[in-house]
């Protein structure tokens, strides 16, 4: 998609997503379409009409940080989709200059320290992912919470989005199944705004799009989201219900890769069924030989960056 259809459906779908009262205006009986017109999203923003609509076509590359605040505000944007604007602007404004030719995109993985820094942590889930949803690294426990994602895997590294999308185990691992494929889809979007000319990324929403109806329609919401921390809730296949409390830690460095640590509230009953899957995970170990103590599609550790 080119950055002027991109701004112009974006925006789009940002004014439709949002209700007259909630701005403070009447809905009236004469709205023939969902969401806010231009001239009101333009008075909101203080602009003219057709300022707005030139900028909701797509022609945003010279709007001003004021501009772009005032119609932020107006469109009651949270941090992710303010963020996201900017960039689109920023890119807008560049199309002009000349893209150099990128060199091939190498999959980050954990170097040996910071593998020994999920090693460490043996009360809590480790994950570390990237943009794309590419599951790049984990600790035992984290290996354990996300094992039938990681051994369903047809290629390196596991990514959650095609776990989501395309495996049917993924609806009972997740009880809020609807809500995670919405906030995996906005963080392909915001990675999308974030490097768009990653071909890996392009590769995996082109297959998504061909194998799913569900994420096609997601994709076309244009909703975009922050990795930073919350609850997420889990039916594992070993030891049943878990909720626990996630924060995402980026990586300093290395752009795009983020730690997410996974805990449970002491005291409860989410807390005594994690201590049970990692007795279970560290029985299992125990139990293995040495070559087979590591998943063929585990990440090995190297001093590779992800561009």
């Amino acid at each position: 998609m080119d950055d002027r259809s991109e701004i112009r459906e974006f925006l789009t779908s940002r004014r439709a997503r949002l209700e007259p009262e909630r701005v403070g205006l009447p809905r009236g009986s004469d709205r023939r379409v969902p969401g806010l017109r231009r001239g009101e999203v333009a008075a909101l923003a203080g602009v003219s009409v057709e300022y707005y609509a030139r900028l909701e076509r797509g022609a945003i590359g010279g709007a001003s940080p004021a501009v772009l605040d005032g119609l932020a505000t107006a469109l009651r944007m949270d941090d992710a989709e303010r963020e996201h604007l900017y960039r689109l602007a920023h890119r807008s404004a560049n199309v002009s200059v000349p893209r150099r030719r990128e060199p091939a995109a190498q999959v980050w993985r954990p170097s040996p320290s910071v593998q020994w820094l999920l090693d460490s942590m043996d009360s809590a889930a480790a994950l570390i992912g990237n943009g794309r949803t590419d599951l790049l690294g984990w600790n035992a426990l984290g290996r354990a919470l996300m094992d039938e994602m990681i051994s369903s895997a047809t290629s390196a590294p596991p990514n959650f989005a095609r776990f989501l999308f395309l495996e049917p185990v993924a609806r009972r691992f997740y009880p809020d199944w609807d809500a995670m494929t919405a906030v995996n889809v906005a963080q392909l979007r915001t990675e999308a705004g974030r490097n768009p000319h990653d071909q890996d990324l392009h590769a995996l929403v082109g297959e998504l799009s061909t194998r799913s109806e569900h994420f096609r329609r997601l994709w076309a919401r244009h909703d975009v989201w922050h990795h930073q921390s919350g609850v997420k809730r889990y039916h594992h296949h070993l030891v049943g219900d878990l909720e626990l409390h996630y924060n995402g830690f980026d990586l300093v460095g290395q752009p795009g890769v983020q730690m997410t640590i996974l805990t449970a509230e002491p005291g409860s009953a989410a807390e005594e069924t994690l201590n049970l899957l990692g007795v279970a995970t560290a029985a299992t170990i125990a139990s293995a030989s040495p070559d087979t103590q590591q998943s063929p599609l585990a990440p090995a550790a190297g001093p590779e960056h992800r561009r």
